[in-house]
């Protein structure tokens, strides 16, 4: 009798979560950017919405919840009704996160579940052109002249920006002065406006002042040169051998969100990614489009968050 009420129990549920995938959505979507409105992620995130509305028949509403490094937004995302109604624009920020925050309200790998990572970016070593340095070997010799006094701004503590910086900080043996922001749109005003000497973000903000003399670009912080800088040298290049960090973008939602409404965001986001019109949006803002299953975002969220274990220790980053 006990196992027939499980097996009843049971077809039940499996009815109700098949029923909410077919329903699904019933409502307009939530795509939280944990940053400011101008930056990568919020430039990604408007470019998939405006598709998945119209493949998935509900307006997507781009939602800007900023601060504690990318940290806040993934908090409101992980305690969120776990329906497909509120995803999270995740990035390598939130695998960095883990290490760098003593306390964290969230689990970043047990509380969500990936959808696919959208696209990655690179990130570049970007100067105001009032600074003379035309080169990294100008400017290391700048700050190891004046320990402490060029300023490099990030995104935010413990975002892959302050990584970065806290990187070349070691490998270069040098002394910068670390300045978070809450997004990129903050940190590009003041680096055109000299308040800061360089800044190490994602190529998308920077790319038209670069283009247009506004900012100096002296190297990308990947292994491989950009297609949209394919001038400016690796940091590599640059004589800080073995530098690689770049940065990815992704979509997640709480990790109770039934498999059904997971699959399907997953199918129409995978094919809004890989279609010619998002291609060509992503080569004009620097970016490479990705649309990978749910499983290989898993594992990159796991195999980067023990690579920056290492690499926040080594560089010695935290917040309390």
């Amino acid at each position: 009798m006990h196992t027939r009420i499980r097996w009843i129990a049971a077809a039940v549920a499996l009815h109700s979560l098949s029923a909410l995938a077919q329903s699904y959505p019933s409502r307009p979507i939530s795509l939280v950017v944990p940053f400011p409105a101008g930056g990568t992620t919020d430039v990604l995130a408007r470019a998939l919405g405006q598709e998945l509305s119209k493949s998935l028949g509900q307006p997507v509403i781009v939602e800007n919840k900023p601060g504690a490094g990318a940290t806040l937004g993934a908090d409101y995302v992980a305690k969120a009704k776990p329906d497909g109604h509120i995803l999270l624009m995740g990035a390598v920020h939130h695998t960095i996160a883990t290490s760098v925050y003593k306390k964290l309200p969230y689990d970043f790998q047990k509380d969500f579940a990936p959808i696919t990572t959208v696209a990655l970016v690179p990130n570049v070593l970007t100067v105001n052109p009032q600074l003379p340095a035309k080169s990294v070997k100008e400017l290391l010799a700048l700050a190891k002249a004046e320990p402490g006094k060029l300023t490099f701004g990030s995104n935010g503590n413990g975002t892959v920006q302050h990584l970065i910086g806290a990187q070349v900080e070691g490998m270069a043996g040098v002394q910068l002065l670390h300045v978070p922001y809450k997004g990129s749109g903050p940190l590009t005003t003041d680096l055109l406006g000299g308040q800061i000497t360089m800044s190490f973000d994602t190529i998308t903000p920077v790319l038209q002042h670069i283009k247009g003399g506004k900012l100096r670009a002296l190297a990308v912080t990947t292994a491989k040169r950009s297609s949209a800088l394919p001038e400016v040298p690796t940091l590599d290049e640059a004589g800080l051998k073995g530098f690689d960090l770049g940065t990815w973008f992704g979509v997640l939602v709480p990790a109770a969100t039934p498999k059904d409404v997971v699959l399907r965001l997953n199918t129409e986001m995978v094919k809004i990614i890989h279609s010619p019109d998002f291609r060509k949006k992503m080569d004009d803002i620097g970016a490479e489009p990705v649309g990978n299953s749910s499983e290989q975002m898993a594992r990159q969220i796991k195999d980067d968050t023990e690579r920056f274990a290492k690499l926040v220790s080594a560089a010695k980053v935290s917040v309390d």
